[in-house]
């Protein structure tokens, strides 16, 4: 049986980014292709509690998307949109992530999201976001992010194992 790997969220004081690092039990091809498959990412994006309706997910350089969390219930919880900058397969994802549910418009994070080989048929994920301000940083990390990075992510994992 293959451990559960840990994911490392690291948000030093004082600055206006953070890191995401998870591996996963997969090919990088693998990993890359449900960060980028619009109808992979829906399975395992979010909270265990919610489901991801994809409103659209133009997976290239120049795309865009836009997709919702909603419960049980099919109740929009929250909804997200970006700019997707650049997708180089099966190496890296460039784009902007902007939470709809804030008073204001403009709160956006550029993220690049890497994909590494590792022996033993593993891939290491790193997702660096830059925030507006370290307050925009602060406050995504008091949102229970984590939470919700930690459910896809053992999603995810589940996921690989059935592709």
């Amino acid at each position: 049986m293959k451990t559960k790997l840990e994911t490392k969220i690291i948000a030093e004081p004082g600055r206006m980014d953070v890191s995401i690092v998870r591996e996963f039990h997969a090919p990088r091809e693998l990993v890359f292709n449900a960060h980028a498959d619009p109808e992979l990412i829906r399975q395992w994006l979010g909270p265990k509690k919610y489901d991801v309706n994809i409103h659209h997910y133009n997976s290239k350089s120049g795309g865009s998307y836009r997709y919702s969390v909603v419960d049980k219930n099919g109740k929009t919880v929250a909804s997200f949109n970006g700019a997707i900058h650049e997708v180089t397969a099966p190496e890296r994802i460039i784009q902007t992530f902007e939470f709809e549910g804030l008073p204001e418009r403009g709160h956006v994070t550029l993220d690049c999201t890497t994909f590494e080989s590792l022996p033993g048929n593993r891939t290491r994920v790193t997702v660096h976001s830059v925030c507006r301000s370290q307050a925009d940083r602060d406050a995504m990390m008091a949102s229970g992010m984590e939470s919700g990075i930690n459910d896809g992510y053992d999603k995810l994992d589940e996921l690989l194992t059935k592709l």
